[in-house]
């Protein structure tokens, strides 16, 4: 097992019900966008919907940004937050967990050969 660099963010958004479809339309520009304006790499996101608990609709997005200081570039990026302030119009609060989460990750490598 290998340590790899990368500045991987799982995102959740908890979408009120109703507003999915949305969303999903803002969901679709999101990579999109940050690719346009260098933030993350040339893989593009991977997204999943779900139903929690409660019976509702949420979204996991995984993606890469390019790097370390990228995440906070965004917030200063006008056609970024032109996306992301909608986005939170169609989020709410769930379960004790807030609307939208952003945790970090590195990746972990297996040499599966080794195993």
């Amino acid at each position: 097992m290998t340590g790899k660099g990368g500045n991987w963010v799982i995102c959740t958004y908890r979408t009120k019900e109703g507003d999915e479809g949305r969303f999903i339309e803002l969901l679709e520009r999101h990579w999109p966008t940050l690719h346009e304006q260098g933030l993350v790499t040339d893989e593009p996101a991977r997204a999943f919907r779900g139903t929690d608990e409660s019976g509702k609709t949420y979204f996991v997005e995984l993606f890469e940004w390019k790097d370390i200081n990228a995440a906070n570039t965004a917030h200063q990026t006008p056609a970024v937050m032109a996306v992301w302030e909608p986005m939170g119009m169609l989020v709410e609060p769930r379960l004790g967990r807030p609307p939208m989460e952003f945790p970090h990750f590195e990746q972990v490598q297996f040499d599966y050969a080794k195993v």
